[in-house]
This record gives structure tokens, C-alpha cells and sequence, in this order.
């Protein structure tokens, strides 16, 4: 459901076949597994660049799995999917590298909070788009999408506008809202950039400690953090 390959110092996690991509055990899993060989691999100058194949970078959690329990399972399964969401995200949080998502189609409800989680966020125009619809389809947010809504959409009007309205918010849209970093023609081209991008934060690194670059980020999202209960520590490695 998902392949990672590695290209010089960039990794290229791939979400694959022409679906939705939805946050199931075994995509989360796979993730999940993925990220881990990726900090095992890790060296200074590395850069994780995650996108998707097809329509769709993630359309959220597996709610026909969910549903599929029945109205006593429906819940269960639903926690287990938002546990394995919030351990992505603390392991993208937790990685020794800059992160970027290029996004190549819908990102909604969890897919959205899963391409936020990155450090930078590049999108297609020309299809696709950012959507929160947890109120549309009747579920309330987790404290952890919350947080990180928060202090990754710094405007409150742009928040708002992405969780009580529900807007399906299209790239140039999400570059002027401040959402996502950039914005481009297509899926090939947004890729493209991504591995630009890639190849410029790979040469900027100037031999930095992964680790410390790890700890810094944590300590950017407080409130974040602490929802995730995601522990930041002080790492002094000097070089003078």
C-alpha cells in the first residue's frame, strides 16, 4: 500500500494503487514501518518526501472498515485508526530530517492532518483540494487534530473557515490562507518541486545533527506535543 525508496539523500515514501488511501490498520501500519526504516537509515543531509498515486493523497480513516463492526465495533475501530494516525504523527515529528508532502490530490479529515504533519506542504492546482469533513459527516475532532490544526493554521479566520465551515480549500486558495507552502500545475510538476525543495534542504543541512533537528521541531509545537504526549529533550552537541 505504500513504497519507500531512497534517491541520494532524499527518501520518497509513496502511498500506491490508484485509491483513496485510506488510514486503515494496514496502511497505517505500513507507514508506520516505512518512517522507521527511514530514521534507522537517516544520515545528515537526509529528507523524507511523502506523496500519493492517483485522485487522492489520503481521503481520511477507514470508516467502511469502522462501519463494518457494526454500531458496537464502529467506535473501537475508529480509536484504533486515530491511535495509528497520532503515532504517525509523532514519528514524523520525531524523525532527524526536514519532512515535505507533496500533495497530489484530496487530502481530507486525517489525510489533511497527515500531509500537516509535515514540515513543508506542496500541492497540485489543477486538482484536488484540502477539506476538514468531520462536520459534514458527523464526528467531532480528537484534542490532537486540534492542536495541530492550531498551530500549523496560524490565522484563526483560515481555521475557521477549514473546521465550522467545512470548505474544501483548493491549492492557491491554501498558499494566500497560509496552510500549504506552494502550490502547482500538476501532480508531476508538485513532485518536481518537492525534490527541488528536497535537493536545496539536503545541501543546507551543513552537516546538521538530525537529532537536534528533531528536538527543535518538537519544541516549535508546544501545545502539540503535549497533546501527543511527545516529550522534547535537550541535546548539546557543540561544534565550536
Amino acid at each position: 500500500m505504500c513504497t519507500l525508496e531512497k534517491r541520494g539523500n532524499i527518501f520518497f515514501l509513496t502511498l500506491i494503487r490508484d485509491d483513496e488511501h485510506r488510514l486503515n490498520p494496514k496502511l497505517i501500519g505500513e507507514i508506520r514501518s516505512a518512517l522507521s526504516q527511514v530514521h534507522a537509515e537517516a544520515t545528515r543531509g537526509s529528507v523524507l518526501v511523502t506523496t500519493g498515486q492517483g485522485k487522492f493523497f489520503s481521503n481520511g480513516f477507514d470508516l467502511a472498515w469502522a462501519e463494518s463492526a457494526g454500531s458496537t465495533g464502529f467506535l473501537h475501530r475508529l480509536h484504533h485508526m486515530s491511535g495509528g494516525l497520532k503515532a504517525i504523527i509523532v514519528d514524523l515529528l520525531s524523525l532527524p530530517m526536514p519532512t515535505i508532502a507533496a500533495v497530489s490530490g484530496h487530502a481530507a479529515a486525517a489525510g489533511f492532518l497527515f500531509a500537516l504533519s509535515h514540515d513543508y506542504v506542496l500541492m497540485r492546482k489543477d486538482r484536488g483540494f484540502l477539506y476538514m469533513s468531520e462536520l459534514d459527516i458527523g464526528l467531532t475532532l480528537p484534542d490532537y487534530f486540534m492542536a495541530l490544526l492550531r498551530e500549523k493554521i496560524q490565522s484563526p479566520m483560515a481555521r475557521r473557515d477549514v473546521v465550522l465551515q467545512a470548505a474544501k480549500v483548493k491549492a492557491e486558495e491554501a498558499v494566500k490562507m497560509g496552510i500549504i507552502d506552494s502550490a502547482h500545475d500538476s501532480a508531476a510538476e508538485t513532485l518536481e518541486a518537492a525534490l527541488r525543495m528536497g535537493e536545496k534542504l539536503a545541501l543546507a543541512a551543513r552537516k546538521w545533527d538530525g537529532g537536534i533537528y528533531a528536538e527543535i521541531r518538537k519544541s516549535s509545537f508546544p501545545e502539540l506535543c503535549r497533546a501527543l504526549g511527545l516529550q522534547s529533550k535537550t541535546i548539546v552537541t557543540p561544534r565550536l
